[in-house]
């Protein structure tokens, strides 16, 4: 007798399946009444009309939560069997069984009213192919949704509150340990507290956790960590170990909530959590001296700073990167004057800075291409002249620190050796302590010692040798007198170590950005480009530093060197003193600092100028009849005559001089220069003369 008009023939000649889950493995095993309650449904099935042998349970997502089904099996087989017509009816204790989702819940509804299946529970049997069936089912489904939305709010919201009292059981680091009544301490072994320390006093003198990384290392200083069952472990560091102390606010005393976001997006796999570690500014509750703090919370922030300003990620997050020994003085510091983007550094051959943000972007140029040579010296002479009225004595200081640092090198070392040397004692009392007829536990408890003895014996051969390194003649253990003299006032002497290369380029750097901010560059004519320094504390520095260009029209006082030339020529001044004169008004050569004698030659000739006499040093215009000479037919084309000369090289001219001058000549005939003018065009490759 069936105890629903719903259940029909057809639905009786398929399988009835119960769903069984549980949320968590813990409700697994303490909350089993609800389980009875759901296996207790095959009753109910049998009572509907279905016999013993067509009743089957699915109960593969015990422990699984019913807000995704990416993860569920058994609902993927449920779904799967209803979709190919296999099963009359579903029974759950309540739809919260099945789903706690809507875009889980409904497409299962529409699948069993497709295929005519039921879906049970303890307050009745539903037909999802009707409107009423279907509202029901809706209903409970969007119910269920919403209870699974408000059991999380109230969870969060009393997670948030304890959070914001500092008072939430969060997972300490090492070196922090919580009692048995929930107070926080530092761990006590000493030798966890003076490791953890070291870390950051070798972070604060080395400025680059990679440094800190290669100086333990170098040392065969171990650190601290937590293995899984939570004992400590003592490992070799790596970077990743090294950042994760340097990065934690727990050792600055200070609790925190909310460091990472994460974003949940729906893919054909299940939903994908997406973990993004949020800046110090946008964690969401911070509650300082919470804990007993290994560095006080402006050291700590300092930190944070400089890790920030070491990774060298110019686009992206605009940052300095830390000092290293390329050529270029200025990387990591300069700015584009035209776009505000970060500038490069290229190297391959002449050191030049780079705008390519715009090129990488949207393709084209560069925004502006610079030599780095010139710009290098214009803001270190700014710099020394900013540095020249401040006296520094950094020897003792220097030292002291270096001494300090040795002290707790070898501090850390003598705790590790007293480790080592306690673990090898414990392994050799429980190995004398073993029944020696029980062999398998007295072998492995004889390897344990011996692997000991031999730990404790590499670090105390690694002791001896960094003695031997500290005490040989190749430790720097006392400053040179030249450099000790130099920093006794490095205000006025700093300039005289620059160029005697005592400072590294990495030093060299360092010191730059003890002053410099930035420095922002800005093309304002091809052969000036505009400085501007800003230093620490906000103060600005504008100049225009000089560059070579490529021809004199480049030049930004070429019109005014022409005039002058021509005045001083008809003065009767030679080619050497009207250079020597125009490099004192402030003039310059395309390719250097000052004005030489052949660029006086070029504009004298170009103005037809040429001396009736001969002049030791000076340069005679040639001519020949019939011909053109070289200089002849470049003035006619108005090209340099390099031009011409690197096509004779490379063979697009094919001229041979003349025996008697000497010269290349010519013929003057308004078809040379017609042949020449095609060349320079482009529309011939070669001429021939």
């Amino acid at each position: 007798m069936r105890s629903s008009e719903l259940v029909t023939p057809q639905h009786l000649a398929r399988k009835a399946v119960i769903y069984v889950r549980q949320s968590t493995p813990h409700q697994t095993l303490t909350n089993r009444e609800s389980l009875k309650l759901q296996y207790a449904l095959e009753k109910r099935a049998r009572g509907l009309g279905w016999r013993a042998d067509d009743v089957e349970v699915i109960d593969s997502d015990l422990g699984f939560t019913a807000s995704e089904a990416s993860n569920r099996e058994g609902f993927k087989e449920l779904t799967a069997r209803v979709t190919l017509g296999r099963i009359g009816i579903v029974l759950s204790s309540e739809v919260t069984r099945l789903s706690r989702n809507c875009s889980d819940w409904y497409p299962l509804l529409d699948i069993c009213g497709y295929k005519g299946c039921l879906i049970a529970d303890h307050d009745g049997v539903y037909d999802p192919a009707t409107v009423n069936g279907r509202l029901v089912l809706g209903l409970k489904g969007t119910l269920s949704e919403m209870e699974l939305h408000s059991i999380s709010s109230r969870m969060r919201a009393g997670i948030l509150s304890k959070a914001e009292r500092g008072e939430l059981a969060l997972k300490l680091p090492t070196g922090l340990v919580r009692d048995e009544h929930g107070l926080v301490h530092k761990d006590p072994n000493l030798e966890v507290q003076d490791r953890i320390s070291f870390v950051f006093e070798s972070f604060l003198r080395l400025r680059s956790a990679n440094k800190v990384l290669l100086f333990f290392n170098e040392g065969g200083l171990l650190v601290p960590r937590l293995d899984r069952f939570g004992d400590i472990a003592w490992k070799r560091p790596t970077i990743e170990i090294i950042t994760s102390i340097l990065k934690n606010p727990a050792y600055a005393g200070a609790f925190v909530y909310g460091r990472n976001s994460h974003t949940t997006t729906r893919a054909l796999r299940g939903n994908v959590v997406k973990t993004k570690r949020l800046p110090m500014q946008k964690w969401r509750i911070v509650v300082k001296d919470k804990y007993p703090a290994y560095v006080g919370w402006e050291t700590f922030e300092r930190i944070q700073k400089m890790l920030q300003d070491n990774h060298a990620e110019y686009e992206r997050k605009m940052t300095r990167g830390v000092p290293r020994e390329g050529k270029a003085m200025l990387a990591g510091l300069l700015y584009c004057g035209e776009c505000s983007h970060k500038m490069e550094v290229r190297y391959s051959g002449a050191t030049r800075y780079l705008c390519a943000s715009l090129k990488r972007r949207y393709g084209g140029a560069f925004c502006q291409n610079l030599p780095a040579d010139p710009v290098d010296v214009g803001v270190v002479d700014a710099f020394f002249e900013a540095l020249s009225p401040v006296e520094l004595d950094l020897y003792e200081k220097a030292m002291a620190a270096r001494e300090e640092m040795a002290s707790a090198t070898e501090h850390a070392r003598q705790q590790q050796l007293q480790r080592l040397s306690y673990q090898a004692e414990l392994a050799r009392r429980r190995f004398e302590r073993a029944d020696p007829d029980n062999r398998l536990v007295a072998a492995e408890l004889e390897r344990r010692w011996e692997a000991a003895l031999r730990e404790l014996r590499q670090a105390e051969e690694s002791e001896a040798v960094g003695d031997e390194h500290e005490n040989g003649p190749a430790a720097p253990a006392k400053l040179t007198e030249e450099l000790k003299a130099a920093f006794a006032d490095i205000g006025r002497r700093l300039p005289e170590v620059w160029e005697k290369d005592l400072l590294s380029q990495q030093q060299k750097k360092a010191l730059l950005r003890c002053l410099i901010e930035k420095v922002i560059l800005r093309r304002i004519a091809p052969d000036k480009i505009q400085t501007r320094i800003v230093w620490k504390g906000g103060e600005t520095t504008t100049f225009e530093v000089p560059t070579t260009v490529g021809s004199f029209a480049d030049l930004s006082g070429s019109e005014e060197m022409e005039r002058l030339v021509v005045e001083l020529f008809e003065e009767g001044k030679t080619d050497r003193q009207i250079a020597r004169r125009l490099t004192e008004l402030g003039h310059r050569s395309p390719q250097r600092e000052y004005v030489v004698r052949s660029t006086v030659q070029t504009i004298r000739h170009r103005h037809g100028l040429v001396r009736g006499g001969r002049v030791k040093g000076e340069s005679r215009a040639h001519h020949v009849p019939g011909y053109l000479t070289l200089s002849e037919v470049a003035r006619k084309l108005e090209v340099p005559k390099p031009w011409i000369y690197n096509r004779i090289y490379n063979g697009a001219v094919r001229v041979v001089k003349d025996d008697r001058t000497g010269l290349y000549l010519f013929a003057d005939t308004p078809d040379t220069i017609e042949r020449f003018r095609e060349l320079k065009e482009g529309k011939v490759r070669k001429l021939r003369f």
